[in-house]
Formats: C-alpha cells, sequence, structure tokens
C-alpha cells in the first residue's frame, strides 16, 4: 500500500526539475498526478517537457494527466484546480512548486519585475490554495505544500559568491518570505477541518535533469548541491502527515523525522538526511 493510493494530486511547475521529481515520488507511492506547466512541449533551450513527464510516469504504470496553464496570468490560473480534477477527480494535494525569478539589484528592481514575480510566486500558489480548500473542506482533508527558497532570509557575511550574487536574489527572496508568512497564517486557519499547509526549501541548490550547471558546482562544492530525491522524499513527509504551518528544509526535515530517502520510483533505499548529489547521475 502507497503512502498516496486513492489520492489525486497537482504539482505545478513539473514539466521538469522539482515539480517533475515531486510528480514521480508521488506516483510511485500510487497517487493520481496531474501536471502542470506553461506549455505542453519544450521551452527554448530547457530540457524537458510536460508531455515528456506525463508519458514518463504513464510508461511506469502511474496515472498521470497534463493540464496546461501560465500561472503568471491570473486568467489562466483562475480555475485550475476544476479543470486539473476533470482527469481523476477532487484534488487532495497541491504542490504549488512553480515560481519565477528575475535577478536584479534591490535597489534596480523595476515596478513590472517586482509584480512579475510577486504575482507568480505569491498570488498564484495563494489563488491555487484558495480554488483547493473548498472541495478539502468538505472531504475532511488535503494537503496543501508551498516550495520556498533558502533565499528568503538573507545570506550571511561573509557570502559564499559574490556580494552583488548575494544581493540580486533579494527581490526574488522577498516574494519567498511573503509566501513563507502567508503559508503560516493559512495553516493555522484550515488545520481544523483536517487541511495541512505547509512551505519547504531546499538547503542548497538541487541537482535535477539536465542541470549541467549546478552539476558543475557539485564538483567544486558538493555541500553547495543536493539530491532531488531529498526534496522529492521531504515533499512526501508534508503532504503525507500531520504537519502544520512548517517553513522548513527539506534535508533538517528529513533528519528530524529520520525517513529514508528513496529513489523516485520508490523502489530503492537511497540513504538517509546525510545522501550526498550523485554528480554523475540524473533525476
Amino acid at each position: 500500500m502507497g503512502s498516496l493510493d486513492g489520492k489525486v494530486a497537482l504539482i505545478t511547475g513539473a514539466s521538469r526539475g522539482i515539480g517533475r521529481a515531486i510528480a514521480r515520488r508521488f506516483s510511485a507511492e500510487g497517487a493520481a498526478v496531474v501536471l502542470n506547466a506553461s506549455r505542453l512541449g519544450r521551452h527554448g533551450r530547457l530540457e524537458g517537457s510536460l508531455e515528456e513527464a506525463v508519458s514518463g510516469i504513464q510508461a511506469a504504470g502511474g496515472k498521470a494527466a497534463a493540464v496546461v496553464a501560465d500561472l503568471a496570468d491570473a486568467e489562466a490560473r483562475k480555475d485550475l484546480v476544476e479543470r486539473a480534477g476533470e482527469a481523476f477527480g477532487p484534488i487532495d494535494v497541491l504542490v504549488n512548486n512553480a515560481a519565477g525569478a528575475k535577478m536584479r539589484l534591490p535597489s534596480e528592481a523595476t515596478t513590472e519585475e517586482r509584480r512579475f514575480m510577486f504575482d507568480l510566486n505569491v498570488n498564484a500558489p495563494v489563488d491555487l490554495a484558495q480554488q483547493a480548500i473548498p472541495g478539502m473542506k468538505a472531504r475532511g482533508r488535503g494537503w496543501i505544500l508551498n516550495i520556498s527558497s533558502a533565499t528568503s532570509s538573507q545570506p550571511a557575511v561573509p557570502y559564499r559568491d559574490s556580494k552583488p550574487g548575494a544581493l540580486i536574489i533579494g527581490p526574488y527572496g522577498a516574494s519567498k518570505a511573503a509566501l513563507d508568512r502567508y503559508t503560516v497564517a493559512l495553516a493555522h486557519e484550515v488545520v481544523e477541518h483536517g487541511i495541512f499547509v505547509n512551505a519547504m526549501a531546499p538547503v542548497a541548490i538541487v541537482l535535477t535533469q539536465g542541470a549541467d550547471y549546478v552539476r558543475d558546482i557539485a564538483r567544486r562544492n558538493r555541500d553547495m548541491v543536493e539530491p532531488v530525491e531529498m526534496m522529492a522524499e521531504a515533499a512526501l513527509e508534508l503532504c503525507t502527515g500531520r504537519h502544520v504551518g512548517r517553513v522548513v528544509m527539506s534535508r533538517h526535515l528529513v533528519h528530524e523525522v529520520a525517513r529514508p530517502v528513496r529513489s523516485l520510483d520508490g523502489r530503492t533505499v537511497l540513504g538517509d538526511a546525510f545522501l550526498a548529489a550523485d554528480v554523475e547521475a540524473t533525476a
């Protein structure tokens, strides 16, 4: 029996990277997964597409469907949860993974750039949560996970990277800090209905499929990179457990609950919270 048997999960930003890994891990635990991205096909030079992510899960014997919507467009996202529910039934688990960044010094970030980040990184996940909560309340259960970022806090001095590198992430980090705060408030409001809302960020840069620049970083500084399986396992913990209003980092949570980290297909235990990223493997 998988820990998500009979559940339907909607994961945004799932054509590649962290979202795709979470979708695979959830499918391995029995969930029917609905994957969202802004388009079906490939986006420029980025590796992976929504079509490929869905077909990969189906080929492994899982239930998967795609729902296309550009979450930066309020009109396009206004009925996303309802549309996602048409595939396998009402949404039990919502993972708000999609995000966008405009890297600019805090003194230079434009109104347009700030508006884009706050709309996609804060308003979109809140909108989707508000769409999902009525159905979750009616069924007396639900899980909402917002993917945050360590950039929500200012890097410590001396900076590991250059000073500009530590500062240009500030406007993006501010949007994630806002999401964290909203997550905690929402969690305490809806827990009485059996709905568990949390936020999670990776401890380090996540090594995902096609992320060659991350692989290069890992070869120089292994502690700056974490395996994508760590994120997927921590997400599974938060979307099956009874955690309330946590704003936590993936590796810390896995260590806290002594959870083994499994491969994305769930078949192999790879290690524990001390698992290092495999520089030569892909997700």
